[in-house]
């Protein structure tokens, strides 16, 4: 117990070193292999997590939350297989236990098995509509766009495991300073897929008005965005080894104005931080695209394509509305100087490439029949995915063999480094956007690369997304309404090179002078935003709805 209190505090090491204690005590309790298990998954350390999972498992087979745990630890691997059965082994035990039906899908989910897919979601959804702790609210978003159960899976997962607590007590209300205090917390400041969006907007942020604090509570890495991003900020703070009450407690020390969360639920957050409100007013921004469901979160920044305003009921957050994209962007991403051949990419030299370098989990079965669909009106072509884990790509095949398309027709990319990956984009003809979650990064990407994409939208900011960039970046005829829409838009462009020509022209045109990949105005806008609310929370008014002008 005393092992798992420093564990919960961020004591690593004095933790360890209890729980090798417990164990040399009795080898035989199956609790103090589980509970170090967990904390070798804090450490990263998961191949020790693994080890001290199963040898629980040997001591207790029916011990469900080393089954979950194990499960979590392998998903984080990217051993899906594996992990999908740890969550299988779970469901067997108690199919109502928290989330284990909603992780089981998730595994399946990521390496595009789709046995039973229909029932199994149907199944799931019912739970959550039910008010049950049946799947976490990320990977919900993969689901369905039904933002009414959206709103609810994220506010069962807050009062769940994140419930606001006043053991700090109330903050203490500072004197307005001519320079805003803006505190950014994320788990992301390296090489990563939000600080490639961000790092730009925190180096044009106006130090004249701003200071500019970063809460780093992921790995510390010393690759070149970490060190672009240390550069970046009045103070760089890592806080990887404080709990989360400790880093409220922290913020609040320091006076922090508006804390600005990165991370949302999404992988590696620390949303028990807010919680304990590490700031007078907190905002969620870019990490998580949909409401939080946390009364604890006053705004959320966004923009009128991902949020309607007929659909802010369903955000438990005041709305932020940007007047272009939410999305920042850093005009910085370098395109590699390489012009690459299809042949050295595993493309065939001749013929149409469709492309889609989403995660393999945003692939549903609907979203593959209209490929399937697209890839049959249009004879030699060829669809190029991105290859998230070998399992996705043996079941894709699959999928297409089954759907009367050679499996030769699905073309796999592995990863590779941002620049060489943007210079890649240029081997193919059309990006082929995916919903209910769209690409977010991955568009903006494809984008800058000056590759069309096309896309249609749904009712969840995630499925949104898209459309907000296409808007921002001057090709909204890139957006369509409907999945015949989308199907007939592709066919079209794939059969027509003269209008395809045309869109590449235009976007080649518009990205460099169309508001999307204007960093200094977007720039402009969220510290327009910040001045704002800051100056409602002066003024004793409550958070409201904020829509930010246009600067020149």
């Amino acid at each position: 117990n005393k092992a798992n209190t420093l564990n919960a505090l961020y004591k690593y090491e004095d933790a360890l070193e209890l729980f090798n204690l417990a164990i040399e005590i009795d080898k035989e309790y199956g609790d103090a292999y589980y509970n170090r298990g967990k904390l070798f998954t804090e450490l990263k350390k998961y191949e020790e997590a693994n080890l001290d999972f199963e040898h629980a498992l040997k001591i207790n087979s029916l011990d469900i939350d080393a089954q979950i745990s194990k499960g979590s630890n392998l998903i984080i691997q990217k051993k899906f297989g594996h992990a999908n059965a740890a969550f299988s082994s779970a469901v067997s035990i108690n199919a109502d236990f928290n989330y284990s039906i909603g992780l089981k899908l998730q595994s399946m989910v990521q390496m595009c098995n789709w046995i039973n897919y229909e029932s199994n979601t149907k199944e799931v959804l019912q739970k959550v509509e039910a008010g049950r702790k049946a799947i976490l609210n990320f990977p919900l978003l993969a689901l369905t766009d039904s933002l009414e159960l959206q709103r609810k899976a994220s506010e069962i997962w807050v009062q769940d495991k994140h419930p606001f607590d006043d053991s700090l007590g109330p903050l203490v209300k500072r004197a307005k300073r001519d320079k805003i205090r803006i505190g950014y917390y994320s788990a992301d400041f390296h090489n990563h897929a939000t600080a490639y969006l961000m790092a730009e907007l925190f180096e044009r942020h106006d130090r004249s008005k701003f200071e500019l604090f970063a809460f780093s509570f992921g790995p510390d890495k010393q690759d070149g965005m970490r060190q672009r991003l240390t550069q970046s900020f009045d103070q760089f703070i890592d806080v990887r080894f404080n709990s989360d009450k400790e880093v409220a407690e922290f913020s609040r020390m320091l006076g922090i104005d508006i804390a600005v969360d990165l991370k949302g639920s999404t992988k590696d957050h620390r949303f028990g931080i807010f919680s304990y409100r590490a700031a007078p007013v907190q905002v969620s921004y870019i990490g998580y695209p949909g409401t939080m469901g946390a009364d604890y979160i006053d705004y959320l920044i966004a923009d009128k394509t991902v949020i309607p305003q007929a659909h802010q009921k369903y955000y438990a957050e005041k709305i932020i509305y940007l007047p272009d994209s939410y999305q920042v962007n850093d005009r910085k991403r370098v395109i590699a100087d390489k012009t690459y051949t299809r042949q050295e990419l595993g493309l065939p030299s001749e013929g149409f490439v469709f492309c889609c370098f989403n995660n393999n989990y945003k692939i549903t079965p609907r979203v593959f029949d209209s490929w399937v669909r697209i890839l049959k009106a249009v004879p030699n072509s060829v669809l190029w995915l991105f290859q998230d884990n070998p399992l996705a790509a043996i079941n894709l095949r699959k999928e297409a063999k089954a759907r009367g398309i050679d499996e030769a027709r699905l073309v796999f990319a592995k990863s590779m480094p941002l620049d060489q990956h943007l210079a890649r984009h240029g081997a193919a003809d059309l990006f082929l956007d995916t919903t209910p979650v769209n690409a977010h990064t991955t568009a903006s990407d494809a984008l800058w690369a000056g590759l069309p994409l096309l896309t249609y939208t749904g009712e969840s900011f995630a499925s949104r997304v898209a459309a907000s960039l296409l808007k921002a970046v001057g090709m909204p005829e890139l957006i369509a309404n409907t999945q015949e829409e989308y199907e007939a838009k592709a066919i079209e462009l794939a059969q027509n090179p003269d209008q395809l020509s045309a869109l590449r022209q235009k976007l080649q045109s518009n990205r460099l002078s169309a508001p999307l990949f204007d960093t200094e105005k977007i720039t402009r806008h969220i510290e327009q935003a910040y001045a704002d609310v800051y100056e409602r929370y002066h003024a004793d008014l409550m958070p409201e709805n904020i829509y930010v002008e246009r600067c020149k």
